[in-house]
């Protein structure tokens, strides 16, 4: 695997621990080439490493010891030694700006012939661009992403709406593959107990400006009673923290940072009478789902898979992501436990639909398809 995800060798257990917990059952090793973690100098990883985490036996990390620019020659230098000792049956490379992943996954497919699936989990700033890089980066990922596409042996992405897109800028409808990454854990759901009600809206997610965590705290303004719960971190908090100062709504708004595990987001989630997720542009949002499976409420944009699992009005309600638009349907839930009740009812039904062994069996297929291929 070729990936960006450092959260495991940061100590989170989020859904990238999650789901190779699943997919090492169906593979005899599994390599994971990513960059080096902030908190190792050094950027090692080591067995010791895995035990620590909690990762299977078979699963390893090469994060770079070097920064980011250096990105694409590790995957390629490293990936080669890793083909050479263990003979890699496949390789999947998740993809987004700047491309480092793909053009290091591209240069060794080239030189080792190994078969690779481009995986597309969000097109960054679509349908919505939140700021200028995410406009440069949706202008550069319409150029690059159908180029890499021709050399992958299949393109994975994670909803109907991304497939669609990716056609209309040329990529073959033929190569692409709807396999959703949005894992959903039976167990795990079914023994988080569900708190008392401290708080009328939860959000979880990274404090990112695609996100549109700044629009929901600016919805308060328009809910003057109403307690916010923000699960997450990131490089934004610092500002939102001023708006909420400005807003003189610290007494009503409470961070908590990063959770360690699954569990503790959902308990902390549900300790909310709401859920709302003004995303501008995602792949997910992936906390949406896990809050509709939990029995929540969920009051969010049209982006991701959204608009593929939301009946609006029935398992959930759809804003336009403005902060009056946002206090309107959440002042509607907030009125009335009834209709909060139902739709949370009906919002459960989505926990089959993602259920996690299922979907990641189905990801390992698709896997093992494209290296029998070759």
């Amino acid at each position: 695997m070729v990936s960006g995800d450092r959260s495991i060798l940061s100590g989170r257990k989020g859904a990238f621990w999650y789901t190779l917990q699943e997919m090492q059952k169906h593979w005899d090793r599994i390599d994971v080439i990513c960059p080096r973690v902030g908190s190792r100098e050094d950027g090692t990883a080591t067995q010791k490493d895995h035990v620590s985490s909690g990762m299977p036996h078979n699963v390893f990390f090469h994060p770079n010891p070097r920064g980011l620019w250096h990105q694409p020659s590790w995957i390629f230098h490293q990936g080669h030694a890793l083909i050479r000792a263990h003979h890699h049956d496949v390789m999947t490379v998740h993809e987004y700006p700047p491309f480092y992943n793909g053009r290091g996954a591209l240069a060794l497919h080239r030189s080792t012939g190994i078969p690779f699936a481009l995986e597309i989990h969000h097109i960054v700033g679509w349908p919505v661009a939140a700021n200028l890089q995410e406009r440069i980066g949706h202008r550069l990922s319409r150029w690059v992403l159908p180029r890499e596409a021709r050399h992958a042996a299949r393109v994975r992405v994670v909803s109907n709406a991304v497939a669609q897109e990716l056609m209309h800028w040329g990529v073959p409808g033929g190569s692409l593959e709807v396999i959703p990454s949005f894992y959903l854990d039976h167990e795990i759901i079914g023994r988080v107990a569900a708190p008392p009600k401290s708080y009328d809206i939860a959000f979880c997610g990274r404090l990112v400006a695609n996100k549109g965590c700044a629009a929901l705290i600016d919805a308060l303004q328009h809910l003057p009673d109403a307690r916010l719960l923000i699960a997450g971190d990131g490089p934004l908090r610092p500002k939102l923290e001023e708006q909420i100062h400005a807003m003189h709504a610290e007494h009503r708004v409470n961070f908590l940072g990063w959770l360690p595990t699954l569990e503790a987001v959902l308990e902390a989630m549900l300790t909310a009478r709401v859920f709302v997720m003004p995303s501008l542009s995602e792949g997910g949002p992936r906390s949406a789902l896990e809050a509709m499976a939990c029995g929540m409420p969920v009051v969010s944009t049209r982006v991701g898979v959204m608009p593929e699992v939301i009946e609006d009005g029935v398992n959930g309600l759809f804003t336009d992501g403005t902060s009056r638009d946002i206090a309107a349907r959440v002042g509607c839930l907030l009125a009335d436990s009834n209709l909060r009740e139902r739709m949370g009812k009906a919002a459960m039904g989505i926990l089959e639909r993602f259920e996690r062994a299922t979907l990641v069996e189905k990801y390992a297929e698709f896997l093992k398809r494209i290296a029998k291929k070759e």
